[in-house]
């Protein structure tokens, strides 16, 4: 909403010392929230004047293109009183015609200097305007709609300033106005609250003495009083609809950002900005037989006033005659009705609409509209019969018209609401000194009656301000008028001694060691479609295809909740890898959605506590949410550099680093064989704790590399942090020995199909408590060892934490430990 600070000092009595930055301020404060400050006129210096076009020459030139050859009256604004000499290359205008001219020695928007230059043959001493050229954006002073400003007759005389004609001196100031503040889409309101901010006099525009209703104006029937509950109709003769526009309504029509079009529909947008309700002017000899307001016929069909067709449905209102529908209800008028040139009886309509349903037309039908935004949030009811009256005296006193006999005034205006809450609340919520006389003093200021009973306050709401409908909305409007800035700082005292939770910390832990090993934390979004699970390969029968569908996604194209944290890490992979950042390591950790077969909860209302009943149904109504872990590799793991080669990434680098992440919390993961989607068949493996498969982990499948547009080798691992924090244990630092180790490697061949994590079980078990670590140092395959089999090589390390170990404990301790692996695997040594 733009508002010119000119205009709203007609309605408020401010001081003159009141600068703009100060008035922005305080009504920041008061919760308007400021968009910006238009000033044009101060990129201006030197002589902008009002100017007559005297004559006007059309020269063609050798290029095609046609200039004039003006000599325009400004005056003395010259010093010599001489017409001046202009050439403009502009045809929107004539002779006779009132321009803006700038003249030699001014600066215009850009630190563009006019001087006297010679063009096409003239001597061209100074400018003939445009709205542009003066940074007043679109030409929407200008004849036609674009190229020169052409001022309305008596806008003034040639040698006048040009600065009050267009307005440069005044200050308009924008606000982003909030869905509930519809009032504030009015000069009116904005005024109102200007008055509030420095409890200055305040002139009501809207207070007129209005004539009395009667059955002399012409018929209206309402028949959904709920849609429409007040519909005003006056009808004025004799209107000359060729007349002009005044400069002064122009001016502060094109401030308000909107476009002059004729005298007829500008005095309706111009009362529509100054008191904020929409008015509608129809052409009366158009009409056929009483106005109707209803809803549409399904299919009926109206050509609206931008000249579009539309096809209605039952839920929209219209306003009709005899002839069928003639405007959209609230949102736009008809083009049969329209006025024109022609017309000279108007029939001005003020009504009051239902705003659900205001919105939901205008939705419906993709119409944005100044009267639309108003009607879908709510304009004051009680302001019809005034704002009709209102229109009326323009129309007299603009346009040459008359005003009939009569006033159509059906049904009444909504009562105003009432609000009681405890005089202490405002104080309470707060924290603020309020005492009931200020919240009464406060509350009146904003337009409430204010009755006081013991202890409780009870407003009657004014009917501008539909919004306030609970105690809290009170408490607002006497916090705001007070000062929000009058708050005082409070800080909660922190409970002593609770800190993390046991999960926050193990999180917090499982990160600082994936950040360790290299990686990057990334955050994806929780939603999935077909698409990215066809990429992934998941055969039909996966429980991961088992997904949630949200009821209003944000994209068509993943309308599901993930259960699974692939899809969006292996993207972000893509955009980084494709943002030239090859060598990537990254890692997500998030919830993800397991649907449960039993998401059907009821839908309650908010007056109550649900019940333990009504709880247990919600409860067992929401998917098992899981944290998940995520990780995601590609390119080179190890640089290369001077000190040599560097390294790719490979699969076991995700299995490692599942490893590490588990043994942070206390957790030793089972490493075996698997094949599942998306990983390849030849390199996943199967991350568990005892009979528990937490997840997987290996390299990508090629193909699904592919679909995402990843390179050709990536390594992934996805795990169940949730169960995986549940085996968790408070890890404990390691034990020292001063003894020396003793060391024993050892051979073995098993079959190709053992696991090499089954081998490494069984010496650990077999080994004893003397067994410091084991490792798998090598893998054969050969002829030594057969086909099928293969030799693997461990390095057992044997100690004692308190002595020495003897001769041939060790080696006791390697056999027995062979012995095992022998037993559970069927294990060879290999000598």
């Amino acid at each position: 909403m733009k508002a010119p600070e000119s205009w709203i000092r007609e309605y408020v009595d401010l001081p003159a010392d009141v600068t703009t930055a100060e008035l922005t301020r305080r009504l920041t404060m008061l919760g308007l929230k400021l968009e910006a400050v238009e000033a044009p006129g101060e990129q201006i210096t030197g002589p902008l004047v009002v100017g007559r076009v005297l004559t006007l020459e059309k020269e063609p030139q050798k290029n095609g293109k046609t200039i004039n050859w003006c000599t325009v009256d400004v005056g003395d604004a010259n010093g010599t009183g001489e017409p001046q000499g202009i050439v403009c290359g502009a045809h929107n205008f004539g002779v006779g015609d009132l321009v803006v001219v700038v003249l030699p020695g001014a600066v215009l928007p850009g630190d563009f200097v006019i001087s006297a230059r010679k063009t096409y043959g003239h001597v061209s001493a100074g400018m003939i305007c445009s709205a542009a050229e003066l940074g007043l954006g679109e030409d929407t002073l200008s004849s036609g709609g674009g190229g020169i400003i052409v001022l309305p007759e008596g806008a003034g005389r040639p040698g006048d300033d040009a600065f009050p004609v267009l307005g440069l001196d005044d200050a308009v100031i924008e606000f982003e106005i909030n869905p509930d503040r519809a009032y504030a889409l009015s000069l009116r309101g904005i005024a109102r609250e200007v008055a509030l901010a420095f409890e200055a006099p305040y002139v009501d525009p809207a207070v007129r003495e209005v004539p009395d209703a009667d059955d002399a104006g012409h018929p209206v029937v309402i028949d959904d009083p709920e849609g429409c509950p007040v519909f005003v109709a006056r009808t004025v003769s004799g209107f000359d609809a060729t007349a002009s526009t005044p400069a002064w309504m122009a001016r502060r029509l094109v401030q308000a950002g909107m476009r002059p079009i004729s005298l007829g529909v500008d005095i309706t947008n111009y009362v529509m900005l100054e008191l904020g309700r929409p008015i509608h002017g129809y052409d009366a000899d158009k009409l056929s037989g009483p106005i109707r307001v209803r809803r549409a016929t399904e299919g009926e069909r109206l050509v609206t006033l931008d000249g579009a067709e539309r096809t209605l449905t039952a839920d929209d209102l219209v306003v009709a005659d005899d002839t069928g529908a003639i405007g959209l209800g609230g949102v736009m008028g008809g083009d049969a009705t329209e006025l024109s040139t022609d017309s000279t009886r108007v029939l001005v309509e003020a009504a009051h609409w239902d705003a659900t349903t205001m919105f939901r037309t205008g939705r419906r039908h993709r119409i944005v509209s100044e009267a639309g935004k108003r009607n879908e949030r709510g304009v004051d009811p009680e302001l019809v019969e005034a704002a009709a009256d209102r229109v009326v005296e323009l129309l007299v006193e603009l346009g040459g018209a008359t005003a009939d006999p009569g006033v159509t005034v059906v049904g009444r205006a909504p009562d105003r609401g009432r609000v009681s809450i405890p005089a202490d609340l405002p104080a309470r919520i707060t924290g603020i000194e309020i005492d009931a006389a200020t919240s009464v003093r406060h509350l009146e200021a904003v337009g409430c009656a204010v009755s006081v009973e013991a202890d409780r306050l009870t407003a009657t709401v004014p009917p501008w301000r539909p919004d306030l409908t609970e105690p809290f909305d009170l408490v607002e409007e006497v916090a705001r008028i007070v000062g929000y800035d009058q708050v005082p700082s409070v800080l909660p005292p922190a409970p002593a001694g609770r800190g993390l939770t046991a999960d926050q910390r193990l999180r917090r832990r499982a990160g600082m060691v994936l950040a360790g090993l290299g990686l990057t934390e990334v955050i994806t979004y929780p939603f999935v479609g077909d698409q990215a699970l066809d990429a992934l390969g998941l055969p039909a029968e996966d429980p991961r295809r088992q997904t949630l569908r949200i009821a209003n996604p944000l994209s068509a194209e993943e309308p599901q909740l993930t259960t699974t944290l692939l899809p969006g890490l292996l993207r972000t992979l893509a955009r980084n890898v494709g943002r030239a950042s090859t060598d990537a390591a990254l890692f997500e950790t998030s919830h993800v959605f397991l649907p449960t077969g039993t998401e059907s909860a009821p839908i309650l209302g908010v007056d109550r506590r649900p019940t333990d009943e009504e709880w247990a149904s919600i409860t067992k109504a929401v998917p098992l949410q899981p944290l998940h872990l995520a990780v995601a590799l590609t390119g080179q793991r190890e640089p290369a550099g001077w000190w040599g080669p560097g390294r790719a990434v490979e699969w076991s680098d995700a299995v490692e680093i599942a490893r590490e992440t588990a043994l942070s919390l206390g957790v030793e993961l089972d490493v075996r064989s698997a094949a599942v989607a998306p990983w390849h068949p030849g390199r996943c493996a199967e991350l568990r704790v005892g009979e528990a498969v937490l997840g997987f982990a290996g390299e990508l499948h090629p193909r699904v590399a592919t679909a995402f547009g990843l390179p050709g080798r990536c390594a992934i691992a996805e795990l169940d942090l949730s169960e995986l924090m549940r085996h968790a244990e408070e890890p404990t630092g390691p034990r020292f020995s001063a003894y020396p180790v003793a060391k024993e490697d050892v051979a073995l061949v098993v079959a190709e199909t053992v696991a090499v994590a089954d081998v490494e079980a069984a010496l650990r078990a077999g080994a004893g408590p003397l067994l410091e670590s084991v490792r798998l140092f090598d893998v054969y395959h050969g002829d030594q060892v057969g086909e099928g089999r293969k030799s693997l090589a461990f390095a057992l390390r044997f100690r004692a934490p308190d002595r020495t170990l003897k001769e041939g404990e060790a080696g006791a301790a390697r056999d027995a430990a062979v012995a095992e692996a022998a037993r559970r695997t069927g294990a060879e040594q290999r000598h």
